[in-house]
């Protein structure tokens, strides 16, 4: 099955000429490749969308044309998706899924599903280019009864999917209580899906970047 292109935020650009994220400061393809480390698999989890949201782009604050913003701490993601070899995967459809500031989820049938924030997308899709970069505006995680903050992410090339895994935040205390991040017994392959959620320089809002670079585990077919 092959998705939709999403329609990219109005400010991508210029995030990403801001933080440094163009293709200037990405690495050469397959330089230091031997030094890469895989990023581990994980779990979907019970609550993968079961009925998408009418808006499935990369700014996860906004739904459609809303006014209203989600509530919760602005956060932009951003990272590569690479192959095995450390190129650049284009044509990579990469989707994040998450919970809003109460801990809710968009699936219907999550317990806490009545208490979702209406302005929260909860789901969005980027599609890679020629550098695999993709970038999401959305909110810092929190965590819900049993689970450490995460973010969940999976990509897709085509009809073929090729990582399901999660994001986790640098330096947060629930991070070893959590039987699914515990579950990473490799310490490398742990510390390539815990990432900082640093603040960014001048934004009178008390915005965070995190930067995720996804490392797939084989050269994913065209």
């Amino acid at each position: 099955m092959n998705f939709p292109v999403p329609r990219p935020i109005r400010n991508r650009r210029g995030f990403l000429q801001t933080m440094g994220l163009g293709a200037s400061a990405l690495l050469v393809p397959g330089v230091f490749a031997e030094e890469l480390v895989r990023t581990p698999a994980q779990t979907e989890g019970p609550f993968y969308p079961n009925k998408l949201p009418l808006d499935t782009d990369n700014d996860l604050l906004i739904i459609n044309d809303s006014i209203t913003p989600a509530v919760g701490e602005i956060t932009h993601l951003s990272g590569r998706i690479l192959d095995a070899g450390g190129s650049p995967v284009r044509n990579a459809l990469i989707e994040i899924w998450q919970v809003d500031h109460n801990g809710a989820y968009i699936h219907t049938q999550d317990p806490n599903n009545s208490k979702h924030d209406s302005h929260f997308q909860g789901f969005g899709r980027f599609l890679t280019g020629s550098t695999g970069e993709y970038y999401f505006r959305t909110i810092k995680p929190v965590s819900y009864p049993g689970r450490t903050p995460h973010i969940h992410v999976k990509i897709r090339r085509g009809d073929k999917e090729l990582l399901t895994t999660q994001c986790y935040i640098e330096g947060e205390a629930q991070n070893e209580r959590d039987g699914v991040y515990r579950d990473i017994r490799d310490p490398a392959a742990r510390k390539s899906v815990t990432v900082a959620f640093a603040p960014v320089a001048n934004s009178k809002m008390g915005e965070l970047a995190a930067r995720f670079d996804v490392v797939l585990g084989a050269t994913p077919p065209m």
